[in-house]
């Protein structure tokens, strides 16, 4: 079966936390890698989630180590949703 695993950004506005985190995170932008495998149909090609993870620290802010988190899809979606309500 094929797979792929795309990257995209993330921004929050505000500091947050998912239920996989220890801790509260910083506002800013986070990578999330995707990681997708084929759904074949007879004349057409579909790709479902099957993982995610996001790169801690964020984009542009400094640790001592840098680490992938797996993440669940849902979690991350209602945590942006939030950030967006006013």
């Amino acid at each position: 079966m094929a797979s792929r695993t795309t990257q995209t950004v993330v921004h929050f506005s505000a500091p947050f936390r998912l239920p996989e985190f220890d801790t509260l995170q910083p506002a800013g932008d986070y990578h999330v890698d995707h990681d997708e495998e084929a759904i074949e149909g007879a004349s057409w090609l579909g790709w479902r989630r099957v993982g995610a993870f996001i790169h801690l620290p964020g984009i542009g802010m400094h640790g001592l180590t840098q680490q992938m988190v797996p993440i669940n899809p849902a979690d991350l979606d209602a945590a942006l949703e939030k950030d967006r309500q006013p």
